[in-house]
């Protein structure tokens, strides 16, 4: 199965650092030493076993834009999954960014309809202002230049994890009945009395899934539907319900919000200091006084993390219900995949 993915911008704006970071495993410190991309650049890269990336990255120089909306516009934007439009968050340029922006948004309107467009504002790093603030002006102004077509808009730099929130979102859709993998992970959490359990790819480290324990379970009235306590007229079964829902906290220990990301950063760069030193990353175990988190291969292209809160559950119990759970995430990746 391919999925056919546009990786386009002005000549500059960063898309083969991006490209080299996330599929090639580069560290952002050797990213300069990349030349520019002449016309486009097709790789194939394997995502999730059978699940392949067709990966087109596009020259942005005047020349190529010119003669993939004139000459090749069928070539380029037939049958496209994916539209990545990169955009300089400092470009000097950037009207005649946004004339071939338009340009290219109409000819994928015409050929590939259905494909999902993401649009990033990357080198946040390089941005003068407040990022917040120049992320929300770029993307008011992005989205008015798209008219009626729905875009998403991430704010993204190489020397951050800003990069993997953008991309696992976009390989997010990619993937066929991602939500069977959620639901299923989060039988993996209940049976582990975990925190929290993610998924991510074992190359790429992008996040595919992932999953939180539900609300606890109401407590049942024990008197005959339709009838109240004769005591109260109804009012304590009430009381107690909206107590019982201001007390529920669904994020009791405050988790960071970029714990996703941040996490493919860390363990990506990990992987690389692995590599330096000719050693081949396996597994991560950490105990801490705060949580105990496990880090081991699920099926043969998948990681999944397991996050316990629980001090009394030991990580040899993680690792046995991992062991258990793999023959099942095997039956369901591949599922996925052939539906």
């Amino acid at each position: 199965m391919k999925k056919k993915v546009l990786l386009m911008g002005a000549s500059g704006s960063g898309k083969t650092s991006m490209r080299s970071l996330i599929f090639s495993n580069n560290p952002a410190s050797l990213t300069s030493r990349l030349g520019a991309t002449i016309d486009v650049e097709q790789n194939h890269v394997r995502f999730l076993g059978d699940l392949i990336l067709n990966l087109w990255d596009c020259g942005g120089q005047d020349a190529f834009m010119d003669s993939y909306l004139n000459i090749q516009q069928s070539t380029i934007f037939q049958h496209v999954g994916v539209m990545i439009y990169v955009f300089e968050v400092e470009t000097r340029n950037m009207e005649k960014d946004l004339d071939y922006y338009k340009a290219c948004l109409a000819a994928l309107q015409k050929y590939s309809p259905n494909a999902a467009v993401f649009l990033l504002v990357h080198k946040m790093d390089l941005a003068r202002g407040p990022k917040a603030d120049t992320l929300a002006r770029k993307s008011k102004e992005l989205k008015e230049a798209s008219g009626d077509v729905e875009v998403t808009v991430f704010g993204t730099s190489i020397y951050d994890e800003s990069l993997y929130n953008a991309w696992s979102r976009i390989v997010h859709i990619l993937i066929p009945n991602a939500s069977v993998l959620s639901r299923h992970l989060a039988k993996l959490a209940s049976a582990c009395s975990a925190t929290e359990v993610v998924l991510f790819e074992r190359t790429t480290f992008l996040v595919i899934a992932t999953s939180t324990p539900p609300p606890p379970p109401q407590v049942a009235s024990t008197n005959p539907p339709g009838l109240s306590s004769p005591k109260t007229n109804g009012q304590l079964s009430a009381t107690s319900h909206s107590d019982h829902e201001a007390e529920y906290d669904p994020d009791p220990h405050k988790m960071a919000p970029t714990r996703y990301e941040r996490t493919s950063e860390l363990i990506k760069a990990f992987k690389y200091s692995c590599a330096r030193v000719r050693e081949e990353f396996h597994a991560l175990e950490m105990e801490l006084p705060e949580f105990t988190a496990v880090l081991d291969e699920l099926t043969r292209n998948t990681y999944v993390l397991i996050v316990v809160h629980d001090p009394t559950i030991e990580t040899a119990a993680l690792r046995m219900n991992i062991r258990l759970a793999r023959p099942k995430f095997e039956e369901l990746q591949g599922n996925s995949l052939l539906s």
